[in-house]
């Protein structure tokens, strides 16, 4: 269960897509002097190298956030890309993109001192939260973080409701093994049993698995029960042609690797459909790479 690596694929397309929506959300909740409380279920280790041997040898960060930020929009962004854009410069001061930063460190960011804000970090896989301490302790502030090398999943439990009644919680484990999707679901509908007031945040790759498209439908149906409002987006940058190109017949194909990914929002900002729906078509045209591309936004 701990082959999974976030490193190996920091700063892809999914990455991109993922930060920029929890910073909207983020930028939603801060706007209000209330204390917000963010749960991170799987917290990874927080910060990424992307000249690292893991970024490397993906190569997936060029397909993602550095084809973003070679492109000319970087240059004119719509407001979503803007706002994640310069996020991510603050963590590359010298202008050269060699950090990057995980839902963590995006979420410690844009987190408030003064109005008592709260971070709850879990990671289980003991490589990745060993660093994740170790990145959060050469933070100046850091008595607002709390990490826990638990299940998230089992972790959260105990946190809902938080004590100011505003709050996130991201839900966005790896999806290595089946009953990921099932646990996402059943962790959802509990959560919104004990804290229906809260923003909820599931990030999921779109895979050929019968799961992993059952998962968004099993979300809107919990939502739509429970009389939430829901937002459901997705990337698809499509196939890439080179890969396609270098299959050789009467051998396997070659696996395409992940080209699609969702994020499924409960309670989420009133603007972001809007936001969404400006920001994934040029988004796309950067990004798409071949067959199949596509993008959705959709609400109740």
């Amino acid at each position: 269960m701990f082959s999974y690596r976030h490193g190996f694929h920091a700063g892809n397309h999914a990455d991109v897509l993922k930060h920029m929506v929890l910073i909207a959300v983020l930028r939603h909740l801060t706007a209000k002097p209330t204390a917000i409380s963010v749960v991170d279920t799987h917290a990874g280790a927080g910060l990424y190298r992307l000249d690292s041997d893991f970024a490397g040898t993906s190569g997936e960060a060029q397909d993602g956030v550095l084809k973003l930020l070679a492109s000319p929009l970087a240059a004119e962004p719509p407001p979503l890309v803007a706002d994640y854009l310069q996020l991510l410069a603050s963590f590359n001061p010298s202008g050269k993109t060699r950090i990057y930063p995980g839902s963590p460190f995006v979420t410690e960011t844009l987190l408030r001192q003064e109005a008592r804000d709260r971070l709850w970090l879990f990671e289980l896989h003991p490589t990745d939260s060993k660093a994740l301490v170790g990145h959060v302790d050469q933070l100046e502030h850091k008595r607002h973080i709390v990490i826990k090398r638990e299940d998230g999943f089992e972790g959260l439990r105990a946190l809902l409701p938080p004590p100011s009644r505003r709050g996130l919680v991201l839900i966005d484990p790896s999806y290595e093994i089946k009953t990921d999707y099932q646990r996402v679901a059943a962790c959802l509908q509990e959560s919104l049993k004990k804290f229906a007031t809260g923003s909820y945040m599931v990030w999921y790759p779109v895979i050929p698995r019968p799961e992993a498209h059952e998962l968004p439908r099993r979300l809107k149906t919990l939502a739509n029960q429970a009389g939430k409002p829901w937002l459901h987006a997705v990337l698809n940058i499509g196939q890439s042609p080179e890969r396609a190109n270098t299959h050789t017949p009467g051998e396997d194909a070659p696996r395409p690797g992940l080209t699609a990914s969702g994020v499924f929002l409960v309670n989420p900002p009133h603007t972001l459909k809007a936001a969404l729906q400006q920001a994934l078509p040029p988004l796309l045209e950067v990004l798409g790479r071949g067959r199949g591309q596509s993008q959705l936004v959709e609400g109740s």
